[in-house]
């Protein structure tokens, strides 16, 4: 199945220097990333990404933001909400780097470790649609709502109805 939803850059075709785009998600674009990304709703995706490829180094450096309002349902009160999420990012690809040559690469825990370009092309879409995937929350909730949770049984009903309860009685 085809993405409805993509902005694919040749890799030969990007310039140097420093070029910025804009994408916006249409209504079926809307629906493609609602179900991709498995959401109730989502409203509004916008992305702006600024690129900077430096031939030299192998290197594309892509630092940009993401703005989309989700709908989704809260955990607490399964009431759907609309919560706007504007993550901002900064990854870079090399252009040489391939799959096998990343395995036997040894990164530092804090080390960027590059992303690598499939078939000469980036997807813009796709990296902003991933940037969203990321920050999402996995336990969504209005703000100001809290879980409480209060008991039907007292502390002496526990104790009574505790099947441990019997066996140390045994052991005395």
């Amino acid at each position: 199945m085809q993405n409805l939803f993509s902005y694919p850059l040749q890799v030969e075709d990007i310039g140097s220097g420093n070029k910025t785009y804009k994408i916006k998600a249409n209504e079926k674009q809307l629906a493609e990333i609602k179900n991709l990304l498995k959401l109730d709703d989502i409203l509004r995706f916008e992305s702006t990404l600024e690129l900077k490829f430096n031939k030299k180094m192998h290197r594309i450096d892509i630092k940009g933001f993401v703005d989309a309002d989700v709908v989704q349902t809260s955990v607490i009160s399964l009431e759907k909400f609309t919560k706007n999420y504007h993550p901002s990012f900064d990854i870079f690809f090399d252009t040489e780097l391939t799959y096998n040559q990343l395995r036997e690469l040894e990164f530092d825990f804090d080390s960027e470790i590059p992303d690598i370009i499939e078939n000469g092309k980036i997807d813009l879409a796709e990296i902003a649609m991933e940037q969203l995937a990321l920050v999402l929350d996995d336990f969504p909730r209005q703000e100001g709502e809290i879980f409480s949770f209060k008991s039907e049984f007292d502390e002496e009903t526990t104790q009574q109805n505790n099947p441990f309860a019997a066996l140390s009685k045994l052991k005395k």
